[in-house]
């Protein structure tokens, strides 16, 4: 098998994994093929992003931007099939009302939402399309670079921290369980291609957030669970997506205040 062959395998089993989008019935399948298959998280990100951006991008021209940035939000939720979003759910359900470690485990394990769970993501989403809303004339970039620099934050984790191996049996399909150094540069490569799209002081303001996400999810997940489960990296990407959107709005909106204060 050639290198390029096996390497398109992986990136659609990387696609197949964190999204709907249809890829071949008989495309090979093992658990380290699934574990080197995150050296593309980033790439997904990039892909989705970009898909969301266009028909953002459409939608803006029919609709107004409340009602456009809705079914934009819509669309992601079906082409990831709620992924990241259910992980948020459960991982607030589990860390708000779980008091021990096996309490925790559990309520990750059902697949019922609970109120935390509702709360964090109807407050997560309504966030997303008011934040969107507001970044008018850069929502569009915004949805590309965002969606794959919040992908990052999973693969950070995953490279620092250990897997809660109580979590192996879940009611989620397989998940990714580790990753390389060299998984973890891929990303990084892939990363930098939005960033460099940006002005400089927004991208320094999006890579600060995401480090200092990093350092708190990882030294919380560390002492809530001894680890990350796949329930805790969709919660991370969630979470980085919204601060990294409201980063945005934040960075965007004193640039533009800044004609005025001369």
């Amino acid at each position: 098998m050639s290198v390029l062959l096996r390497q398109w395998q992986l990136f659609l089993l990387a696609l197949a994994f964190f999204s709907r989008l249809p890829v071949p019935a008989s495309l090979p399948y093992s658990a380290e093929r699934l574990n080197q298959s995150s050296r593309y998280i980033c790439l997904v990100g990039w892909l989705l992003g970009a898909l969301q951006a266009l028909l953002l991008l459409a939608l803006l021209q029919l609709f107004s931007p409340a009602i456009a940035v809705l079914l934009m939000l819509l669309a992601g939720l079906i082409l990831t099939g709620v992924f990241h979003e259910d992980g948020l759910a459960d991982t607030a359900d589990a860390l708000g009302g779980g008091q021990t470690l096996e309490q925790k485990l559990s309520i990750l394990k059902d697949s019922r939402i609970g109120s935390y769970g509702t709360a964090a993501f109807v407050l997560v989403m309504l966030l997303k399309w008011q934040s969107l809303q507001e970044l008018a004339g850069e929502a569009v970039r915004a949805v590309l670079v965002v969606a794959t620099l919040s992908r990052l934050m999973p693969v950070l984790l995953m490279s620092s921290l250990n897997y809660q191996q109580a979590d192996a049996v879940s009611k989620t399909k397989p998940l990714v369980t580790k990753t390389s150094s060299r998984n973890l540069a891929l990303n990084l490569l892939v990363v930098l291609l939005p960033m460099l799209w940006l002005p400089w002081s927004l991208s320094l303001s999006l890579v600060a957030v995401l480090l200092l996400g990093f350092l708190l999810c990882r030294r919380y997940f560390q002492s809530q669970l001894g680890g990350y489960t796949g329930d805790l990296l969709g919660a991370s990407q969630q979470v980085t997506e919204v601060a990294l959107y409201l980063v945005w709005l934040l960075v965007s909106t004193r640039s533009s205040a800044w004609p005025h204060l001369l």
